[in-house]
């Protein structure tokens, strides 16, 4: 009898592959048809229909049909692309023709030569074109800190709990994966107890190539429960730095002696190809085709997907005359897409939060605020210009969803209390992580004058996803009333915190 690691039965179902056992009498039994080897999902749902990922074990071309019912009668039949090694075996299709408002039932086949495979199902409903009730999810930081797919607690939980809330759409808040992390098979908390995982080749390593970087989004892809949830809830996902590095800018250049790929520019090219890949995106449809695009869901709700990472300044302390979170072009977009936005709601997915001082080093910071306190310095100077074009377009009803930071908390922002003022006050909700070392509290720059109004955050010797600060956010908008309810959500879906807003 031969013995396959467990390492290796992992990393062969990352890459599609069969592992069978040397056969002691005859050659092996070798499967002929195609596989779909990490579920289906779909993303950016439109009135008319979604975008539908899939990944096969080999070139083949990708089917999708769709139905009313789970029965898959009146099936309508789409032919997709080619999936071929180029993109790692996967692909996406946009469905169009559907109708709005709908429950649509879908499966997808793949076709190798003529020999299908089996098909996988998922469900997603388009976007409605009159007021109704809608729920959205959101949350980030998947697998970080060392902290993957833990057999014992069943793997990554939330994701089940997630979709049993039935929302429209999840907005994933970036750090979809930490290609800088790897996952070890044991980890040791601090009372003792030990936290284990799954763990595949790609993820033994700081990824640097294109090939580890599809290890990433290919091993968190083996939870079951993620897998669920993408074939039952569409996403709308963005990025933020651990796709590539930690607190990664452009034109970075490591000093890190785990890298011999010292260029940030040509690590973020790697990650970004291996992200669009493996994310149920098209990356086409995004202003700039990469991430930042507003997403519409009936007329009381536009989303707006921010990119905070690919346009900022280099890492410093933030307090040079300007500078530049989103860069100039897609300010500008931002302010103009969302004055002219006719929904009542108005929610902006920030992958860095506003008011929270995040650090990188001793001396430099991260996100937007500098923590001085005082009027707007380096990053703060585009947010302060946004805000204020906001407040001169009248552009009202404006949430600020993000994660980061790995603890929930809500955040008003108010002139009243700020050292700029130019702006009508509003709401930022922070939510995570969803599988990852939990946070401690961080401080809050009092620039644009924010107000913790709640906060749940991890102490310093409870960070494991096992004692409880695990987080995701709701968001239910009435389709009589208009309002907007917000609710942070621990793993086990428990309500900690609710806030009703209403529309103006």
């Amino acid at each position: 009898m031969t013995v396959v690691p467990r390492r290796t039965v992992l990393r062969a179902a990352l890459l599609g592959l069969a592992v069978a056992p040397a056969a002691a009498c005859g050659p092996a039994l070798v499967t002929t048809r195609p596989r779909l080897t990490h579920g289906v999902a779909s993303g950016f749902p439109r009135t008319d229909g979604a975008v539908i990922w899939a990944r096969s074990d080999r070139p083949a071309t990708m089917i999708v049909e769709t139905a009313a019912t789970e029965r898959f009668t009146d099936v309508q039949r789409f032919t997709g692309p080619a999936l071929t090694p180029e993109t790692d075996g996967t692909g996406r299709l946009r469905l169009t023709g559907l109708p709005a408002d709908a429950e649509v039932h879908y499966r997808v086949t793949l076709d190798s030569e003529g020999t299908l495979s089996e098909p996988l199902t998922g469900v997603f409903r388009t976007a409605p074109t009159s007021a109704r009730d809608v729920r959205l999810i959101w949350s980030g930081d998947v697998a970080g800190q060392g902290f993957g797919i833990n057999p014992d607690i069943g793997g990554m939980r939330v994701f089940r709990t997630m979709a049993e809330r039935n929302p429209q759409f999840f907005i994933h808040s970036g750090d979809t994966a930490y290609a800088d992390v790897p996952i070890p098979e044991t980890l040791p908390l601090p009372d003792g107890r030990i936290w284990r995982n799954e763990v595949s080749e790609a993820k033994s390593a700081v990824a640097q190539t294109l090939d580890q970087y599809r290890g990433q989004h290919a091993y968190n892809l083996s939870d079951a429960h993620y897998r669920y949830f993408n074939a039952h809830v569409p996403q709308l996902v963005q990025w933020d730095d651990h796709e590539v590095i930690n607190n990664w800018y452009p034109g970075e250049v490591l000093d890190n002696d785990k890298y011999t790929e010292k260029r940030v520019d040509v690590l973020a090219q790697r990650g970004h190809r291996a992200f669009h890949e493996w994310q149920p995106l098209e990356p086409r449809e995004a202003v700039d085709g990469r991430v930042y695009q507003r997403v519409s869901y009936g007329p009381l709700l536009d989303v707006f997907i921010l990119d905070m990472r690919s346009y900022k300044d280099p890492n410093s302390p933030n307090r040079q005359q300007h500078g530049a979170i989103l860069g100039d072009r897609q300010t500008t977009w931002l302010i103009d897409a969302m004055a002219s936005s006719k929904a009542v709601w108005k929610i902006v997915a920030n992958d860095l939060p506003l008011g929270l001082v995040v650090p990188d080093g001793k001396t430099d910071f991260e996100a937007v605020a500098n923590g001085d306190n005082g009027p707007p310095l380096g990053r703060e100077t585009e947010l302060a210009h946004i805000l204020s074009q906001l407040k001169a377009r009248q552009v009202r009803n404006v949430v600020w969803l993000t994660a980061d930071v790995h603890y929930t908390a809500a955040h008003e922002y108010s002139p009243a209390r700020a050292a700029f003022a130019d702006f009508d006050p509003f709401w930022e909700f922070v939510s995570g992580p969803l599988n990852a070392g939990a946070g401690k509290e961080a401080v809050l720059d009092g620039t644009f004058g924010p107000r913790a109004d709640f906060v749940h955050a991890a102490p310093a010797d409870q960070q494991s996803p096992l004692d409880g600060y695990q987080h995701f956010g709701q968001i239910d908008i009435d389709g009589g009333s208009g309002d907007l309810t917000v609710t942070l959500c621990d793993a086990a879906g428990s309500a900690l915190y609710t806030r009703t807003l209403a529309r103006v």
